[in-house]
């Protein structure tokens, strides 16, 4: 088994809403980066503890808006640590169920690297090659899901 530090370059779709935060607000944040706050879905969750390591590659797509698509590329920045949302009372991310000793809900950080002109799902949907993509399944609602290397290297060439 190849070590961690050696793997291949795993690929992403992480969804955000932008009046939350969008590719603009990531390019802004001081070196680019934004702690990845408020999952609060247990697979999503699992991919981001298991899945994601520095350095993989984000299609930073924005969602719950007039025109969903991707919108920027980033990276992982980050290894997770506990999401502290989940603590504050006054978040709209608080779980008061989660114990401080055995946090439930993680975060790490993305670091925007550029915005692209918006990819809409009409125009994914459009390309054959794509079809597979968990964005494109019905029912999808997942705010994290990996990317096939084969999907990444398509998107890349229309961007």
């Amino acid at each position: 088994m190849t070590p961690a530090s050696h793997r291949p370059l795993h690929y992403w779709l992480m969804k955000s809403e932008p009046d939350e935060c969008s590719i603009d607000d990531a390019l802004a944040a001081p070196g680019a980066t934004v702690a990845w706050t408020g999952v609060r879905n247990y697979q999503a969750r699992n991919f981001m503890r298991d899945g994601m390591q520095v350095g993989d590659g984000v299609l930073f797509y924005h969602s719950s808006c007039a025109t969903p698509g991707i919108a920027g590329i980033a990276r992982v920045a980050s290894a997770t640590r506990t999401d502290p949302t989940q603590f504050d009372p006054a978040s709209p991310y608080h779980d008061a169920r989660s114990p401080h000793a055995a946090p439930r809900w993680l975060l790490l950080d993305i670091q925007a690297l550029r915005k692209t002109r918006l990819i809409g799902l009409a125009e994914l949907r459009a390309h054959p090659v794509l079809a597979g993509m968990q964005i494109l399944q019905r029912g999808n609602r997942l705010s994290i899901t990996p990317v096939d290397p084969v999907h990444w290297q398509a998107l890349m060439a229309l961007l």
